[in-house]
């Protein structure tokens, strides 16, 4: 059945929908790129630092399903910490969101084109990564139904895709190459573990498109359940393998690991298949981008910390259709003038604020609204609080400036539009 919000939204997505929006977003640059600097860093103990995160990741989570089921309004944390905290705090969580994720999307267009040109090289990469963006913008635009349903094909790809590599790679595996184990002791495995933790967060893009979930109270706890879950489970089958193969060293000295998994195996087709599955991964992550940034969007035009345009809704598809495509507008000129790169370095603080902020709403959520309990969410604001500490000082100065920037920027909103 088709219930409508009153400012226009459709409650359009299944579980199924859900759970594919979350894989969509999780699966991506992550575990094609990232897992080979963890190994890097701490060895094949990186598989012990993917569990950690992967348990502060299911703390965040868990937090963010109890949140989305009580509050399922699209903005995700940045609704949470109004409601719950205060302004500055949901301001915060939708700021810095919007800056990471408009940045990383440049990045992962750009890495399909690289992708996608090794299967078709008819034309340069950069004309894929345009295209990707364009046609991607238009799926976004037509409904979220539409959206919905090619972000299934897209995941089944994908996952099918990783699933070959695994069974392919379990035969080969050759257990001297997890010796030593954690050549870089316990601090390489708290790093690897910081490095990780950020793979895992795309399930938080089922939070932020709450207002579309039907049934929310229970769609969305499970969704993203299933999606931590089935996350975990799969990066830690693929890190096993790769190591197994080839070893941590030879992971760590690569910028595309998993082909260079392939490239060690003799299954038919089995780079073609990597290649297939690294180019839909990025679409899929390239997808939930637009998704979720343009109702990041429609949540901050409704209160005025962006132009109040972005909350129109298209009254035929019933999107936040001027936000759709300022999204792909900006993610197309990121893509063809390149990234900022002390941006998409700050990503990882912008990241650990924004589910600090999302464990914080979780935490002064009344006793009558909570599914899990306090610990959970205080665990998970441990959990990034620690992480937090890791993190290069650079980073940390880049962070808080591009947050100053845009406290700056609110100001002169609101003083334009609450006269």
């Amino acid at each position: 059945m088709r219930e409508r919000e009153d400012n226009g939204l459709l409650r359009l997505l299944t579980l199924k929908d859900a759970v594919g929006v979350g894989l969509g977003a999780i699966i991506g640059a992550g575990i094609f790129v990232v897992t080979g600097v963890a190994a890097g860093v701490s060895g094949p103990a990186f598989i012990v630092g993917l569990l950690i995160a992967g348990i502060i990741a299911t703390f965040n989570a868990l937090s963010s399903a109890q949140l989305a089921s009580i509050y399922p309004h699209s903005g995700g944390t940045y609704e949470y910490g109004y409601i719950l905290i205060n302004p500055n705090f949901g301001f915060s969580a939708g700021w810095m969101f919007l800056i990471s994720k408009l940045s990383a999307a440049g990045v992962v267009a750009i890495g399909f084109g690289s992708y996608f040109h090794q299967l078709v090289p008819i034309t340069s990469p950069i004309a894929f990564s345009v295209l990707a963006v364009v046609i991607l913008t238009a799926a976004n635009y037509f409904g979220i139904k539409k959206a919905g349903i090619l972000n299934l094909v897209i995941v089944t790809i994908t996952l099918l895709s990783l699933l070959y590599l695994v069974f392919s790679g379990i035969p080969e595996v050759n257990t001297e190459n997890f010796k030593p184990f954690a050549p870089f002791g316990i601090s390489g495995i708290a790093e690897a573990a910081a490095l990780l933790f950020f793979a895992f967060t795309g399930y938080a893009r089922i939070a932020t498109l709450a207002e579309e979930v039907a049934e929310p109270k229970k769609t969305i706890p499970r969704a993203i359940i299933i999606t931590i879950v089935t996350a975990i489970l799969l990066y830690a089958a693929i890190s096993i393998v790769a190591i197994g193969v080839i070893g941590a060293e030879s992971i760590a000295n690569s910028k595309s690991p998993l082909q260079l998994v392939a490239n060690a195996l003799t299954t038919p087709a089995i780079n073609t298949i990597v290649t297939i599955g690294a180019s839909t991964a990025m679409l899929g992550v390239l997808l939930s981008q637009i998704l979720g940034i343009s109702r990041v969007m429609l949540a901050m035009g409704r209160r005025n910390d962006l132009p109040p345009f972005f909350q129109t809704i298209h009254k035929q598809y019933r999107v936040p259709h001027i936000g759709v495509l300022i999204t792909g507008a900006v993610i197309l000129l990121l893509t063809v003038i390149g990234t900022f790169e002390f941006i998409v370095r700050s990503a990882t603080f912008t990241i650990l604020l924004y589910y600090s902020i999302t464990n914080i709403a979780a935490i002064k959520q009344p006793k009558n609204e909570r599914m899990y309990g306090r610990l959970i969410p205080v665990l998970g604001l441990i959990g990034c609080l620690v992480m937090s500490v890791s993190l290069p000082l650079n980073v940390i100065i880049s962070g808080v400036g591009l947050l100053f920037a845009g406290f700056v920027i609110r100001f002169l909103f609101h003083r334009k539009y609450n006269r």
